[in-house]
Order: structure tokens, then sequence, then C-alpha cells
């Protein structure tokens, strides 16, 4: 998809279509974060902390279990 900045006052807006706002279970009051990776603008949904825990907390489960699984594999 490419999209176009649009002029809004004296800043630039990005639209985003309903399609991808329904795909990330994002409306107009979901916080987002605004980051670069120096070439790259990344924009995510805030979600809710105790959400984030248990994804880092199963990341690191399954590391443990199959990291060397894992690393044999994408070698």
């Amino acid at each position: 998809m490419i999209k176009r900045l649009t002029k809004h006052g004296n800043s630039l807006a990005l639209v985003i279509d309903r399609g991808v706002l329904d795909l990330l279970e994002i409306d107009a009051d979901t916080p987002l974060s605004i980051t670069t990776d120096g070439n790259c603008l990344i924009v995510a949904p805030i979600r809710d902390e105790e959400r984030r825990k248990r994804l880092e907390e199963a990341v690191r489960e399954g590391n443990r279990r199959y990291g060397r699984a894992l690393r044999r594999l994408a070698d």
C-alpha cells in the first residue's frame, strides 16, 4: 500500500484506512507509539501492560524450551 501525507493545518497527517485499523484493532482512542529505526516510521498500538508481560514470558519460555532447536534450524 502506498500512501501520501495530507496537509493538516501546519502539519502533515497520515490517513490510515479502515481495513488496517480493523486488522490492528485500533481506533481514534487507541494510544500509539511512534518510533523510527532511522529509515522507517514505526507506528504501533500501545497494548495493555499485563498482556505485554505475558507475551514476554511466553517468548522467554519458548526460547528456554526450544532455543537450541531453533538455532539449529536457523543454520
